[in-house]
Formats: structure tokens, sequence, C-alpha cells
């Protein structure tokens, strides 16, 4: 059986690593961590993903330690990599670490490991590259037969590898683009271990999504929740492919929350399929209304994801549809269901829109279909091309479900940023600011403070001291460069008021949003950056006065991001039409790449 098969332990990254062999031309499929060996004999070779769990703990999830005696290659990673050593060099192998990494860091590795033959050295001198690490545990001593193979600062053990058996363990994600030759590292393990031959096309996609469509529709049509953005718009199209745009219907929903713009998307499909394939439904006095005093990011998702499933069921009455005669359809794709906890053993990040409660009832019933669920937003946008979308559809940056909802941070009370009690370069000043942002470190979510700082040097250096910062401090998890600070509300002096979702606090953030995206498509930069959130805080020198937060952000899949680099001209000029908008008293450019940050900050 030429397949690779991806034993998932609950890591935000586990699909990731599945279709990195596909991209390969390799079949990889994903299944459940504990997988009798017995079904496993025939395949290629077996991955133990990372996950959040510590396998010092007796509840954390385990192999079926037979595949160890199948003489198929084994490559763990992260948690994979511990639960290696653990089970074959005892519980005392893996201990918590002293210090955690999260992010980059530079690998020592022994080229005589099978894994790094093929990538750039210098003849009989060990390796240097760059990683991606996310991890607290750590392997304390290889196994029996295993060679040490490579090391990072704060992990002396960060490659384990047994030559005669084909093991191998690395601390770091190889399938994430942050990590230097990575592919290099999985090709070496796919087709020189596994002896794995090229058997997939990556690309052909289109007809089996239509051929699911319509072996999960059967003779049902299908109700979609349009937003404007690219994944229920290819979502809705493949639909209307598959079954006709007779038997899909959309609904464009204006929550009150959306971007400029955002109706572009509508018209498209209207003009493509007909002016009834898609209808327009007013609803921002629900949201608002049920939305009026909530703060806590968590509530906001799940009454925005409840109050979708009751206009449904509004405009399925109104319109006087037979519910069994009608799928829900959502442009779901995988890390939505990654970060809601979909997986088994998977840590919650934050709850999507489209995972709340009622949704997931309805997922149970039957009564949902999501052609995009197994897909990353590139290979959406890959979708969206070969469907013939115009590529300002296609390549419109990612906007969340819930909105502009949460990107306009919310506050109970009022409190003043404090003076970072840390460590920092001569000139450079930092407060943490007494709000929490949504973050994941070591596979799961972290909730914890913002770190602002000024009189940075440049972006480089704002970006280095970001992950050292929340490297070594759990209690921070994303960083701030100060850009920006109106005449008399000098920083050190704003404070967090209170602030809940209004009408007019997500108008000065929607004119905001647009006033960055005019100029960076000036400056020629739309393309170039993967996604640039605008948030806001209720941060100020007096209530009623906001802080602006830039969140430029270059990913791939949007399981891992960097954060973009700006020219400075650019960060200026941005800074100084912000700062002009009334009601801002200061200006931030997040500088943290996810993790340890989300891209979002709820």
């Amino acid at each position: 059986m030429n397949q690779i098969v991806v034993l998932n332990a609950g890591g935000q990254y586990c699909h990731l690593i599945a279709r990195r062999i596909r991209d390969l031309g390799v079949h990889a499929v994903v299944a459940d961590i504990a997988t009798p060996a017995s079904e496993l004999r025939q395949v290629k070779g077996i991955i133990i993903s990372g996950g959040p769990a510590s396998v010092t703990e007796p509840s954390s999830p385990s192999v079926d330690t037979a595949i160890y005696k199948l003489d198929v290659p084994v490559l763990g990673i992260c948690y994979g990599h511990q639960l290696l050593a653990r089970d074959l060099g005892g519980l005392d192998s893996v201990k918590a670490g002293v210090t955690k990494e999260y992010g980059h860091a530079t690998l020592t590795a022994a080229n005589d490991c099978a894994l790094f033959t093929k990538i750039p050295s210098r003849q009989d001198s060990d390796l240097k590259f760059t990683v991606w690490m996310s991890h607290g545990d750590t392997v304390q001593t290889q196994p029996p037969g295993f060679k040490v193979g490579g090391s990072t600062d704060d992990c002396a053990i960060a490659v384990i590898h047994h030559p005669d058996r084909k093991l191998f363990g690395l601390q770091f994600h190889p399938e994430v683009v942050h990590t230097e030759y990575g592919t290099e590292i999985y090709r070496n393990f796919v087709f020189d271990q596994c002896r794995c031959e090229k058997d997939w096309d990556p690309r052909a996609r289109v007809e089996h999504v239509i051929a699911d469509i319509r072996r999960v529709a059967g003779d049902r049509k299908v109700f979609f929740l349009i937003s404007g953005g690219v994944d229920s718009t290819v979502a809705f199209t493949l639909c209307a492919r598959a079954l006709g745009a007779e038997r899909v219907l959309g609904l464009y929903v204006d929550t009150g929350f959306m971007r400029e713009g955002d109706a572009e998307a509508m018209q498209y499909l209207r003009n493509t399929f007909g002016e009834r394939a898609v209808r327009l439904a007013d609803r921002s006095a629900d949201f608002f209304g049920r939305l009026q005093g909530v703060t806590h990011p968590e509530d906001k998702r799940a009454i925005i994801g409840e109050t979708f499933v009751a206009v449904q069921e509004d405009e399925f009455a109104r319109l006087r549809l037979r519910e069994d005669e009608w799928l829900l359809g959502q442009g779901t794709i995988y890390p939505d269901t990654i970060e809601s906890g979909g997986a088994r053993h998977a840590a919650k990040i934050k709850t999507h829109h489209n995972r709340v409660e009622r949704i997931q009832a309805l997922l149970e019933a039957g009564r949902v279909i999501e052609p995009l669920v197994e897909f990353y937003k590139d290979e959406v946008r890959v979708l969206g091309e070969e469907l013939g979308l115009p590529h300002d559809v296609v390549w419109r940056h990612p906007f969340p479900g819930p909105g502009l909802a949460v990107r306009c941070v919310a506050a109970e009370a009022h409190a003043a940023v404090e003076p970072a009690a840390l460590s920092l370069p001569n000139g450079v000043a930092g407060w943490i600011v007494p709000v929490r942002t949504v973050g994941v470190q070591g596979d799961e979510r972290s909730y914890s403070r913002l770190l602002v700082l000024a009189g940075l040097a440049d972006v480089e250096a704002a970006g280095a001291l970001a992950r050292r910062v929340t490297n070594e401090h759990r209690t921070i998890n994303r960083v701030g460069a100060l850009v920006y600070e109106r005449a008399g509300a000098a920083f050190g002096r704003v404070a967090i008021h209170p602030a809940s979702l209004t009408r007019e606090r997500v108008a000065l953030l929607r004119a905001a949003d647009a006033l960055v995206t005019r100029i960076v498509r000036a400056r020629g930069l739309y393309d170039a950056i993967w996604q640039m959130p605008v948030a806001m805080l209720p941060l100020g020198a007096a209530a009623g006065r906001e802080t602006i937060v830039l969140r430029p952000v270059n990913s791939r899949d949007g399981m891992t991001a960097d954060f973009a680099r700006l020219p400075a001209p650019v960060v200026s000029e941005l800074a100084r039409a912000l700062g002009e908008l009334d009601g801002v008293d200061a200006v931030l450019y997040d500088v943290t790449n996810k993790p340890p940050a989300t891209i979002e900050l709820e």
C-alpha cells in the first residue's frame, strides 16, 4: 500500500503533515493515534503528530507500541518525538522543559542522520538551519540504540534516530513553512526511508469535490450563508456546479460587522448564477442587539454563530422552505475545525462561528454540507482558480466569519497600563496592557497579555525581541510595537476603558480597515501580504478613545504565520493616516508570529 499514515495526537498541524506528504505526490491519510498496529502492517510509513498533552501524564494519548516492531519506518513529530523516546526509553526519558520554545530556533544537526541527506552543508561538518518549535516537554535521554541527531540552544536532544530500525524523532515541526528544508526532510523520509512512489496529483481536486457534493446531497438542495469571503464563495460555486444553480440558494447576511466591499463577491455570484441565486438580508439589528454588553471573545463567537443559525431558520420560514429538502451549506475549512478543538485530543484555541453548539447538532443530524472541510486556505484559492473565479475574489484577504466583531476588542472595567518588569534593551520602553488576546503555545490555547514596546530601532529588532519575550514569559503571547501616539496621550498614561460592541465603534474600525487597505493597495503591497487584519482596543487617554492594531501576516495555510515586514515609509504613512481619524490615540504594529499569537486578537 503506497500510503503514509499520520497518527493524530491532537496537534494543530496534524493534517498539515498529511498535506505536505500529498504535496510530494504520495497519498497520505490521518488516523486516530490509537489505531491498532495490525491495521498498519501494509502502509509504507507512519508519522506520529504533535499534540497538546504531556507524555508524562498517565492519561496522555498513546500509540499501539507494536507499531515499532512492524519493520515500517516511524517518524515522531514534537509530541510524537517525546512519545517515541518514552515508549522505547522509559518514562524518565522525557521531562518538563525549563525553557519552553515557541517559534524560530536554530538547529545544529548531525549530517549522518538520514533525514538530513540532500540538505546543503559543508562536507564533514554539522548542519545549521532554522526550525519551528512549539513545545514545553523535552527529551532528556535518547533510547537505547538511538543517536542524537540535532540540538538547539534550549533543547539538547531535538533529533533522535535509530540508524538500523528507521525510527526517527524531531522536536521541531518540519511541516510548517517556517522550518528551512522541511520539504527535504519529508522527502528523505517518504522516498528514501519509506520507499514510496509518486501516485497522487494534489491539484486534481475539483471533480473529486463535486462528486462528493453529489454523494452527500443526494436529491436535497443546499441553502448557503454567504459572507463575501473566498471560502463561502468557492463552496457555493462548487455546489452550484455539482447540483445546478436551481438547487442552491445563497443568503448574504449583513451582520453589521462586514468590511467595505464584502458584497462584491455576492454580486459576482448573482451575475454568474442569476439574480435569484443569492438574496440579501440586513440583520444587523439582531446581531448588535444580542451582543449588547458582551465582552468575552468566546461569548461573542458563540452568540454570533447562534444568531446565524436563527437567521437561517427565519429565512427558511419566510421563504416557506421544507427543512427535510434542504442542507445547510458552509464554507468551513480545516483550520476552523482544528482551532475549535474538532479533532480528538485537540485543544480548543477559539470557537469558530461555524462550530457552535447548534451547528454541531445540525452536523450530527446530517443536515450540513461542507465541501471545503478538508482544505486549507491556499488550497481553497487553487480550487477557486480552477473554477475560473475572478482574481479579486480568489485573492481577497481572508476575513473571519464573525467579521469586525472579533477585531473590535471589548472590556468590562477600567485598568491602566503597567510598566513591563522585563529585561529590555537600552532605550526601549515596555508596558503590559490589561487586555488578554488569544494565542496558541505548545498546541494549547493561551489567553495572555499584550506587551507594547516603544523605541525599537526597526521591525527586525522588534520581531526578534518579541520572539525572545514570548519564549521566556508564558504570560505574554503577543507583542505590539508603538508606531504612533497622539500628542497629549503619552502611552504610559493611557488605560483600558469599559467598552462593548456598538455601531459607532465598529464604524470607526471599518473606516480604519478601509483606509489601511487603500494605502496598502496603492503601495503595491496587497498581493504580497497574505492577510492584514486591523483590530481595535478600547485603549486611550480617556473613555471613547481607541488604539488601532495593525496585524499584517504572511502564511500559506493559516495554521502558522510570520508577521509581515512592511517598509518603514509605509508604516509611517499608515500611522499618520490612522492618527487623523477622530477617536484614535495610538497605533500598534503587531510583530508576533503564530505561534505564539493567533492571527486574530480574539
